[in-house]
């Protein structure tokens, strides 16, 4: 009996940091188990490691600059990444500010819009009249959705939360405390939190809402950790909820910054 504790408390001594780690590819990229390297993987596991101040063990830059970059929220994306780990961003900034269109918008969609203002506040640029574009798109339930006439989600409302707040907006500021109040409105009895409205915690909601909290200067409490150390694995890796397990690396890359209390844009 002893040896069979002694067995668990081994096999759960590995962390996440390591879970992610360890899936890097010789080619400097990152991929789930049994899969090649993913540039949005690869970004994000960047940011979950670097966000820990931890370093993959073969830089990523060369593999994420190697590869394309089609629409604003990858080019984004890639920039937050490039950024966390201190590359320069001059040539990807200039190009994502060149797809800010009249309105404010950085691409056509609103969550493009909230990673093309994380980006440029990672990069040190002014988010202009996108934070604008961003305050007239929050919905009257204190969310905000993918795209202007989508649903309302708790994952892009997070991220507004740390783009406004990346941006200068106060913590006491109206949109930021009505988007608090629509993300507690999806957590769960569990302590976890729902992407939408009549679904069920999920772990990487979960990790979103503790970084919106945590930018907000608002305490995201006990729970949603609780919640996250429920559905950690022996691995190190965490179950995208109760009821599923699915891209654990992404997964447990997005659960990273928020055990770190460690909102986007990295500084």
């Amino acid at each position: 009996m002893k040896l069979a504790v002694a067995a668990v408390a081994l096999a759960l001594a590995a962390s996440p940091a390591d879970y992610v780690a360890s899936h890097q590819q010789p080619d400097g990229g990152f991929a789930e188990p049994g899969g090649q390297s993913d540039p949005a993987l690869t970004a994000w596991a960047t940011l979950g490691l670097t966000a820990t101040g931890r370093r993959p063990a073969v830089s990523p830059a060369a593999y994420l600059t190697s590869r394309p970059a089609p629409g604003a929220a990858d080019l984004a994306l890639r920039i937050l990444a490039l950024r966390a780990l201190g590359e320069d961003t001059t040539a990807d900034v200039g190009r994502l500010e060149s797809l800010r269109l009249g309105d404010g918008r950085i691409g056509p969609l609103v969550n493009s819009t909230i990673w093309g203002v994380l980006a440029l506040r990672a990069a040190g640029r002014p988010a202009g009249t996108s934070i604008r574009y961003l305050l007239r798109a929050q919905r009257r339930s204190g969310g905000w959705s993918w795209y202007s006439r989508g649903g309302t989600d708790s994952n892009d409302t997070a991220a507004a939360v740390q783009a406004l707040r990346a941006s200068g907006i106060s913590r006491r500021s109206r949109p930021i405390r009505r988007a608090l109040v629509y993300l507690r409105s999806l957590q769960r009895p569990d302590g976890g939190f729902a992407l939408v409205e009549g679904r069920p915690s999920d772990t990487q909601s979960t990790a979103w809402a503790i970084q919106a909290f945590v930018a907000a200067g608002s305490p995201p409490g006990k729970g949603p950790f609780r919640y996250l150390a429920r559905l950690r694995r022996s691995d190190g890796s965490y179950r995208y909820s109760k009821s599923h397990v699915s891209t654990p690396v992404w997964v447990t890359a997005q659960v990273l910054p928020a055990l770190a209390r460690r909102p986007f844009p990295l500084r």
